[in-house]
C-alpha cells in the first residue's frame, strides 16, 4: 500500500481519496473484485486506526516471527523482532520518511513490512494497486484441494511498485473468500513459486483475515500464519482481537 502523508488532515484526505479511487477503479475491473473487497471489509477500512499482527513463517531452514503495529492513516509502523544476528529489535518509523531512516530499516525492516502486510491484506491490494492488471478467468480447478473455484489473476507491471512482474492467482469460492492461491515472483529477481491455502478465517473488527496458509514454496513445505491479530478503530483506545 502506498502511504503519502504530511499531517493529520492530509492523511485523512489521502485515505478518503484512496478509498474513493479504489471504488471507482473497481468499476472498471471484473465485478468479482468488488465482491472480494467487500467481503474482506474494504468499505470499513477508513475506520481503522491501527492494525496489530505477528507474521510467523516456517519452512526448511527458516523459522521466523515478526510483530507489527501499522497505523494506515499516518503511515507509522512499529516493528518488533530480531535482526540477522538474532538480536532483539524494536523500532518505530514513518514510511513517508524512509529516506532518513537507518539502513536496517530501509533494507530489511520495511521490505519485511511490505511482504507481511501483502500477505495479510492482499485482497485489498487488488483494488489499491491500480497499476496491476486484474482478470477473471472463471471457474478453474483448485491447485491443492479438490473441486474448483473462480480464478482471479492479478498481474503487476514489470517496472514500478513493490512487486514488479509478480503474479498472484487467487482461487475464490462462492462466498467470495480466497481459498487458495498461487504466487509467481517476477522481475529481475530469481523466479519463485508459492502455492498455499487460505484458511483460519477470523474477523478483526470489520476486517476479515486469513490466518493460516499451508502449501509449498519452490516445492518445499511452507507454513505461514498470523497470530495476535487485532485492530483499533478510530476514536477508541481499545484493541479488538480477531476471533
Amino acid at each position: 500500500m502506498r502511504s503519502l502523508h504530511c499531517c493529520a488532515d492530509t492523511c485523512r484526505l489521502f485515505i478518503a481519496v484512496l478509498l474513493l479511487t479504489a471504488v471507482c477503479w473497481a468499476q472498471n475491473r471484473p465485478p468479482i473484485v468488488e465482491k472480494i473487497t467487500k467481503t474482506y471489509g474494504l468499505e470499513s477500512f477508513g475506520k481503522i486506526e491501527a492494525i496489530r499482527y505477528t507474521f510467523n513463517l516456517t519452512a526448511p531452514g527458516l523459522n521466523l516471527s515478526r510483530s507489527w503495529t501499522w497505523e494506515p492513516k499516518s503511515g507509522q509502523v512499529t516493528f518488533e523482532g530480531k535482526d540477522k544476528s538474532g538480536k532483539p529489535v524494536k523500532v518505530t518509523y514513518l514510511r513517508s520518511q524512509l529516506g532518513s531512516q537507518p539502513d536496517n530499516v530501509k533494507e530489511e525492516i520495511d521490505p519485511g513490512f511490505v511482504n507481511d502486510q501483502y500477505w495479510l491484506v492482499f485482497p485489498f491490494h487488488v483494488s489499491w494497486d491500480t497499476a496491476a492488471d486484474v482478470q477473471d478467468k472463471g471457474m478453474q480447478k483448485l491447485p491443492l484441494g479438490k473441486g474448483s473455484a473462480r480464478q482471479v489473476v492479478v498481474k503487476y507491471p514489470n517496472q514500478g511498485g513493490y512487486t514488479p512482474g509478480d503474479t498472484w492467482e487467487l482461487f475464490v469460492g462462492s462466498d467470495n473468500r480466497v481459498q487458495e492461491f498461487i504466487y509467481r515472483r517476477g522481475g529481475a529477481t530469481k523466479p519463485s513459486l508459492v502455492i498455499a491455502t487460505w484458511t483460519g478465517y477470523k474477523k478483526a473488527g470489520p476486517l476479515l483475515v486469513s490466518t493460516e496458509h499451508r502449501g509449498t514454496a519452490d516445492g518445499n513445505p511452507l507454513h505461514l500464519s498470523f497470530s495476535n491479530v487485532a485492530v483499533k478503530l478510530a476514536g477508541s483506545n481499545s484493541w479488538i482481537k480477531a476471533q
